[in-house]
């Protein structure tokens, strides 16, 4: 087998960036040779996104940029634009695209030396075609819907490590909810999640690896497990998380240099019921933080996004029940603002809600229109001066919180604190807040440690070991 020299360049969500790992892993075991740029390299893989047209022009820009600088190279594309856009991209100047559903068979590409062109024009109507000699993969039936892929099984990916201080486990994938903006589930198809026992063995890769951050990631975590034996959800699945690991690693970066937590990467607002608060109250391994997949404060916008699924109204009380649990906590969400058919008042809906939550920080995306999706054709579009404005609202009065929130971190002894790969002197602590360490000799490493906040800079809490 002829040893490769690859780049592997990833666009998007964590969930492409573990997926981006485990590709790199299969290479590197293989014995192929990875390098730190397009520059010389045999084979360049372009792991794409397609949430907004930003990200279809980045990729544009991206595959420009590899082509210059290796002109003799072999590009790929995959990820969800190259499944979901295969023909707004054949300009592009790559070889191939290889579309979502086939990206597991990247895992061997290198090794098997296939013509790039085997991939462009495939037509597959069984979806992937996926063996497996793994117990731990189900295999998983779902009707076939229009526009999105199929699935059979969980992707064949797995990581043993990772490439930053904070690793990410991949455990669900894919979505079914088909809101009425997003163009994911023609990317991803619909949800298929991991069984509990890959996720339980890979968290103990990586713990014995020596991470001590696990950030536990999926496309659409409410639906985690409805496709499973027992239809166990995320928070079945957290449990079963704790009981693996606290007798190990049970002081949750609350007492020991060398304890182990677990960040929730995005939750939807019908998650957060009693079960959450139970299963959160027993946990001692979780990071007081979450995510969530909020869009919008407004009911009447929430219902034409097809997102009717969820209360916002709750969210007040249940911050309040939650800070029982959790006295200091991060609250972070995603918001769409300028969605068709969005007045002032809806907007202010979302802003009254902010104002009520103890929100730490934000995403802010101006609605995007996706062609495919149903808000695409949605009447009452907004234009693009007004989407911009309110933005630029919503995030000045997300970063007042966010001010607020980090100056009242100066009020605490301690905080808890990894240093982030390949960034010198910075660090993110157990309320997702940036850090930079003061001073001259920087910790490196995985390591939980202990620190002291003495100040704050812009959107940076200075601590002191």
């Amino acid at each position: 087998m002829q040893r490769k020299s690859f780049h592997i360049i990833t666009l998007g969500c964590k969930v492409n960036q573990y997926e981006s790992e485990a590709l790199r892993q299969a290479w590197l075991k293989a014995g192929h040779r990875e390098l730190t740029s397009p520059l010389g390299a045999d084979l360049i893989l372009i792991n794409s996104c397609a949430i907004t047209s930003k990200a279809i022009s980045d990729l544009r820009a991206v595959s420009r940029r590899a082509r210059r600088l290796a002109p003799r190279g072999e590009i790929l594309v995959t990820g969800c634009a190259a499944e979901a856009f295969p023909h707004e991209l054949s300009p592009l100047p790559v070889d191939a695209l290889v579309p979502q559903r086939k990206k597991t068979t990247l895992l061997r590409r290198l090794d098997a030396d296939e013509p790039a062109n085997d991939f462009r024009n495939h037509d597959d109507p069984e979806g992937v075609v996926h063996n497996s000699d793994d117990p731990e993969v189900v295999v998983h039936n779902h009707d076939d819907q229009e526009g999105a892929v199929q699935a059979t099984a969980f992707p064949d990916f797995s990581i043993s490590d990772y490439g930053r201080s904070r690793a990410v486990l991949k455990i669900h994938d894919g979505c079914s909810q088909h809101c009425t903006y997003c163009i994911v589930p023609s990317g991803r198809g619909p949800s298929v999640s991991r069984p509990w026992p890959a996720v339980l063995a890979e968290a103990g890769r990586l713990a014995n690896a020596g991470f001590r951050e696990i950030i536990l990631n999926g496309v659409n975590l409410r639906q985690y497990g409805s496709d499973l034996p027992g239809k166990p959800d995320f928070w079945d699945l957290l449990t079963r998380l704790t009981d693996a690991f606290a007798p190990e690693w049970g002081g949750g970066g609350q007492e020991e240099r060398q304890a182990l937590r677990f960040r929730i990467s995005s939750l939807e607002p019908g998650q957060l019921n009693l079960k959450a608060l139970d299963t959160l109250a027993k946990s001692r391994l979780v990071a007081p933080h979450l995510h969530l997949s909020l869009q919008s404060g407004s009911v009447s916008i929430l219902r034409k996004m097809g997102r009717r699924h969820y209360n916002v109204r709750i969210l007040p009380d249940f911050s309040d029940s939650l800070k029982q649990i959790w006295p200091k906590f991060a609250l972070g969400a995603d918001f769409i603002v300028g969605f068709p058919g969005e007045t002032e008042n809806d907007f202010t809906d979302t802003l009254e809600l902010c104002a009520q939550l103890p929100l730490t920080y934000a995403h802010v995306f101006p609605y995007s229109r996706r062609p495919g999706t149903t808000a695409a054709k949605l009447p009452g579009q907004v234009s693009q001066e007004v989407k911009k404005e309110r933005a630029a609202r919503l995030r000045e009065l997300i970063s007042r919180k966010k001010q607020e929130f980090l100056q009242g971190q100066l009020q605490l002894d301690r905080v808890w604190v990894i240093p982030e790969e390949g960034k010198k002197g910075r660090g993110i602590n157990e309320f997702y807040s940036a850090c930079r360490f003061g001073g001259t000799d920087f910790p490196q490493g995985k390591n939980i440690l202990p620190a002291r906040p003495v100040a704050v800079e812009k959107e940076t809490l200075l601590v002191q070991l």
